[in-house]
């Protein structure tokens, strides 16, 4: 590992699978394992908050807490039987000198936690934990054992819906809070299986209420805590005080694999929308039809801001619902529903957790003066039809899979691209692409050969041109590769 580490580290074993739009259901469309009171939002509570005030106080303990909810937290063991010949004896050259038959299937195994959300046996983890297995185990604090299967999950959001059958038997549940309550400051317990070494609880903070650009799931938005959690934690419960989720434990910062004191959680509010989408089989989320970008300093200038804060609106969707109340290229948007929205990723946050056809009033800022919409959330339309189609010739996306980018395909494979344009989805394996590496799903490419592309349509044409050159869009940041004196070179 290196000594610096910068991105996060999933908490749950060895991540097997990740295919983006991993989305499947039980039974086929129409069933919906999640009954309604699980969904519903809790009800609204006033929370005194107040630092201890004597001695007495402080010896106060959590374990009326733990005691309630360690029952519903459970170790989740998932295994998978990888038939590759990866191994060094498994090589037809060292079997001759070294002997042994054929080559024996290996076994992975995976680590997790999970959390009963329903007491017939549905139980929420994150997908990392279960992507790709073959079997899956579930324990239960009362040391039962029972085989489960995934009934529903998605990759973007990192969450799973696993069932096991009780055989009419009621289990211990957690009720789902609300996240958006959450402040710095505020105890949370954690509860897993670190190690494997068997049911946990830990304590902290949230450090951070409204932690972005951690980059475990698509929606980029976690609670931050200092609770100890470590691998074997993931799919486990961070619980407020009343005993209620806030959220799932997913990913840590850290120099050597262990708890360093900054873990993260997917917010409650996201896991309700998740449990929600359930009974369709596809997780869809509502849609303003805006692209922003972060306020910078000098963009915060332009606006008015005597700070940079907030998303600059820098496309409108004809006929959205951003359109239709009225927001403009230029505007700045900073709250939803009087929460702030500091950033893009945060921005996907406050709509991911309403259902389409909520209504929303937003704050933004126009000209230096503050102004107040109203919109109504909608489906992502699906226009242009994505027509994916493989690139053929001679040329750098010889071998590319690529598509048109939609409102509707944008939010299916996430990781905040946009809502037009074309896009790749897979490379063969043979391709340029693929052997000099300078193209990867989800890239965006603006322009081949000089010739920008909007449309999957514009391809062939400009490909027949030359030289070879490619301009690639990833995640805001731009490149072109080009073929210059027989050589590769890419340049941003």
């Amino acid at each position: 590992m290196r000594p610096m580490m910068r991105t996060a580290i999933l908490l749950g074993g060895g991540a097997i699978g990740g295919l983006a739009l991993a989305l499947g259901i039980e039974n086929g469309v129409g069933y919906a394992p999640v009954s309604a009171d699980v969904l519903a939002p809790p009800p609204a509570v006033t929370v005194t908050r107040a630092a201890p005030a004597d001695l007495g106080q402080v010896q106060l303990s959590f374990a009326p807490v733990a005691k309630r909810a360690a029952p519903a937290v459970v170790n989740v063991y998932s295994a998978r039987v990888n038939r590759s010949r990866a191994t060094m004896m498994d090589d037809p050259f060292f079997r001759q000198f070294f002997g042994g038959g054929a080559p024996q299937p290996r076994v992975e195994q995976s680590l997790g936690s999970g959390v009963l959300v329903q007491s017939d046996g549905l139980i929420v983890t994150n997908n990392h934990v279960v992507a790709g297995a073959d079997e899956i185990l579930v324990g239960l604090a009362d040391r039962r054992e029972y085989k489960a299967k995934v009934v529903f999950a998605d990759a973007k959001s990192d969450l799973a819906l696993l069932r096991i059958d009780t055989k009419g038997a009621k289990l211990p549940v957690i009720k789902l809070g609300d996240s958006d309550r959450a402040e710095v400051g505020d105890v949370v317990l954690a509860v897993g299986n670190p190690f494997g070494v068997g049911q946990t609880v830990t304590h902290g903070i949230v450090s951070a209420a409204a932690r972005t650009g951690v980059g475990v799931s698509d929606y980029q938005f976690f609670i931050q805590t200092d609770a100890a959690i470590n691998p074997g934690n993931s799919g486990g419960a961070l619980l407020d005080l009343r005993g209620d989720l806030v959220g799932i434990n997913t990913a840590i910062y850290s120099r050597s694999g262990g708890s360093q004191g900054i873990g993260f959680a997917i917010p409650a509010n996201i896991v309700r929308v998740f449990l929600a989408a359930a009974g369709t089989g596809k997780l869809v989320t509502g849609w303003i039809g805006a692209e922003g970008e972060t306020v910078t300093a000098d963009s915060a200038r332009l606006a008015g801001l005597d700070r940079p804060g907030g998303v600059l609106v820098t496309a409108i969707t004809p006929g959205s619902p951003a359109a239709s109340a009225g927001i403009k290229v230029g505007d700045v948007i900073t709250t939803i529903d009087g929460k702030d929205v500091a950033d893009p990723g945060m921005l996907r946050y406050r709509i991911a957790t309403q259902g389409v056809g909520t209504k929303l009033d937003v704050t933004l800022l126009r000209a230096g003066k503050t102004e107040r919409v109203a919109l109504t959330l909608a489906k992502p339309p699906e226009t242009p039809l994505r027509a994916l189609s493989t690139v053929g010739g001679d040329n750098l996306l010889t071998g590319v899979t690529v598509g048109n980018l939609s409102p509707a395909f944008a939010q299916e494979l996430g990781a905040g691209l946009p809502e037009r344009g074309v896009v790749v989805t897979a490379i063969d394996p043979g391709a340029p692409a693929a052997r000099f590496g300078y193209l990867q799903p989800g890239d965006v490419i603006e322009a081949l050969n000089g010739v920008t592309v909007g449309t999957v349509a514009a391809i062939p044409q400009a490909a027949r041109s030359a030289p070879a050159s490619v301009r690639i869009n990833r995640g805001g940041q731009r490149s072109e590769c080009g073929v210059v004196q027989g050589q590769l070179a890419c340049r941003s």
